[in-house]
């Protein structure tokens, strides 16, 4: 059975366009100290693609001079980018105004020698926090994160709240729920009430608001589908369960999603499957378009690459960077 995204839209008379982009999300590389089955970067301890200086300062420059509110930063685990304080403490207090800024957390990385001060580092720049924690229940993180993974995710966590994570306004925290098997997220809202509850009563943690997010069908996790014969199957999964309601609210339609390099995308899926966007004016076989060389308004006329993948975020309730995009 074919997976057509775009005659998905097209059968219900749906356009995907962009609005003004009010995020830019930078993935500063694929190092990090985990190896998750799931994870869609395929980042681990030996990857050595990470953001340089220059690209740092190119990116620090744009984003100064851009209307756009929010840095959102992604890896690999983007506390070990070298360049990873001087990033948020720029965007915190270097400008003219202060800018949001999102760190997608891999919590296990507070407890890391050499990064024992990262936590008060992050409270100190009210850094809001998105902390992967796709179960309540041990196994169910070993099974996805791997052996230790969850008694350090629960010991980082402690340390977050006692600073104020979770408690005070100014410090968010946030938990990702992504599924162990090859299935769609449950209701999001029925979800945060249980990880609320069991986390409250087994470990004493507090955190706002838990985003349920679907596994995407590339990288590491589409190789482990693979393995089980099972890939077709999870994409015939995502189509069946296509919703039109979540097309408005899809994150490539507002967010400006650049690598480690600077070069510019639609999403983060895109930019691991290299779906790069054209230079202007530089043809089919183009060279990547560049952070540095975009002007958000034109930005903005810029059609979106699609893929089966896309899928993923569209099925059920959709899936974003914020979670489930439709009750």
């Amino acid at each position: 059975m074919p997976v057509d995204f775009d005659a998905a839209l097209a059968a219900h008379r749906l356009a995907l366009s962009r609005g003004r982009p009010e995020t830019l999300q930078l993935n500063v590389g694929k190092r990090c100290n985990l190896t998750c089955v799931h994870c869609h970067v395929n980042a681990g301890p030996h990857r050595t693609e990470i953001i340089s200086g220059d690209t740092v300062d190119r990116v620090l420059d744009w984003f100064a001079a851009s209307p756009l509110d929010t840095l959102d930063l992604t890896g690999g685990t983007p506390e070990m980018v070298p360049d990873f304080r001087r990033l948020v403490t720029t965007v915190r207090r270097g400008f003219s105004r202060p800018r949001r800024v999102i760190d997608r957390l891999n919590a296990t990385i507070l407890l890391e020698p050499g990064f024992e001060d990262m936590a008060d580092f992050l409270a100190a720049h009210e850094v809001e926090l998105i902390a992967s924690m796709p179960c309540y229940a041990p196994e169910n993180v070993t099974a996805q994160r791997g052996e230790g993974v969850f008694d350090r995710s629960i010991a980082a966590f402690q340390k977050l709240n006692a600073l104020g994570y979770g408690r005070d306004p100014h410090l968010p925290l946030h938990f990702v729920y992504n599924p162990v098997a090859a299935t769609l997220p449950p209701d999001q809202s029925e979800l945060e009430a249980d990880y609320k509850r069991e986390m409250a009563a087994h470990f004493g943690i507090v955190f706002n608001r838990l985003y349920c997010l679907a596994n995407m069908p590339i990288a590491r996790f589409a190789s482990w589908l693979q393995r089980r014969n099972a890939l077709a199957d999870y994409l015939i999964l995502l189509k069946d369960a296509f919703n039109p309601a979540t097309v408005p609210g899809l994150m490539c339609r507002h967010t400006l999603n650049v690598s480690w390099r600077g070069e510019v995308f639609d999403c983060d899926f895109n930019q691991m499957l290299d779906l790069t966007l054209p230079a202007p004016g530089t043809g089919k076989n183009a060279a990547p378009l560049h952070l540095w060389d975009v002007d958000p308004e034109t930005f903005a006329r810029l059609p979106i690459r699609t893929g089966p993948h896309c899928f993923g975020c569209t099925a059920g309730s959709g899936s974003s960077c914020g979670g489930a995009l439709v009750a």
